[in-house]
């Protein structure tokens, strides 16, 4: 089978194309390869993707016209979208880049699959849509009107524009909400990696909400497990699905999302004791107070995607953790 996989050297991106690729499928990754972060950690990824089977087009889905001929000259069978502008904080200084990458390249995305009778769009969507949503654990039938992140407001978005694509063309499209996702070759942007690297460096953490936040931390290997099971589950109409008595991550339309997560959330201060611990470094700290478009807790129910895949996370967070310093200090010669 042929996928696509757009963000092929982003931290899920990459090791979705290694599995897929494991499996005997032929992937064409994408990935504009942009200075959102180091760029040298990205060519990592992709040099660490075997060749046979591949192909890595560097390409910015924010541009139709080169899109929409990538899909006419391919002809996926599957898609696994899952480029965009990453990070709510950065949201706050550049909010153009997530209208550019997380609104029209999603829908460049969308008409590709509309254009080429695409068999399923797995497409990434983002616990943070889950805004001021205090109800735990966060469930797809919860409300995910009020989010305080221009980030998450993008990937509410995603997941509306999508709905209207399988209600009118009949596209089967699935959003994964994925849930803080750390381990080997992760995000220099997110925690894990900014504790690691500072704990190392000798420099201050700063922990926010004075530590009291809770993080459905995710171990990477799991999270590719349930987006390669959902790619394999394609959505189907349901004629008898309401607004008035349906669930909003199904419809009549063959639509869905699912929570992706480890469904036990983590103290921070626990995580970062696990980090010390790896390290063998206690960490210099100032406590701060919550950041704005922070959320104080994330918490996975993944009920539906077990009963959709069987899905169920493996790994914690004393192994997890193992593993991300171990890969740390390997690529970083420490």
């Amino acid at each position: 089978m042929k996928y696509l996989v757009t963000g092929v050297a982003g931290f899920i991106g990459s090791a979705v194309a290694k599995k897929l690729l494991a499996q005997g499928h032929q992937v064409v990754g994408v990935d504009n390869l942009n200075d959102y972060y180091e760029v040298s950690l990205k060519q990592a990824r992709l040099d660490n993707i075997p060749q046979a089977s591949f192909t890595f087009v560097s390409l910015d889905i924010a541009d139709r016209t080169a899109v929409a001929q990538l899909f006419e000259q391919e002809k996926f069978d599957r898609v696994i979208h899952l480029a965009a502008q990453a990070g709510v904080r950065y949201s706050l200084d550049n909010p153009h880049a997530y209208a550019d990458s997380n609104l029209v390249g999603h829908l460049n995305i969308l008409e590709g699959c509309r254009n080429t009778k695409v068999q399923h769009l797995v497409y990434a969507s983002s616990s943070s849509v889950y805004g001021l949503n205090a109800k735990v654990p966060f469930e797809t039938n919860h409300s995910v009107d009020h989010p305080v992140s221009l980030y998450a407001a993008t990937k509410k978005s995603n997941e509306l524009m999508a709905h209207s694509y399988s209600h009118l063309y009949d596209i089967p499209t699935t959003g994964l909400r994925f849930f803080t996702v750390y381990g080997p070759w992760g995000r220099p942007d997110m925690a894990p990696f900014i504790f690691t690297k500072k704990i190392l460096d000798g420099e201050i953490i700063d922990i926010n909400n004075h530590g009291d936040m809770w993080r459905d931390f995710t171990y990477i290997d799991d999270i590719v497990e349930g987006v390669v099971r959902i790619a394999d589950v394609l959505p189907q109409r349901d004629d008898d699905w309401t607004v008035e008595s349906g669930s909003p991550a199904s419809s009549s339309a063959p639509y869905a999302v699912y929570n992706i997560g480890h469904g036990s959330p983590i103290n921070l201060m626990d995580f970062i004791q696990a980090i010390e611990s790896e390290l063998g470094i206690e960490a210099k700290k100032n406590f701060r107070g919550m950041q704005p478009g922070d959320v104080y807790q994330t918490y996975a129910d993944t009920q539906d995607l077990f009963e959709a895949t069987g899905y169920q996370p493996k790994v914690g967070v004393k192994e997890g953790v193992a593993q991300f310093v171990d890969w740390y200090k390997k690529f970083y010669q420490m």
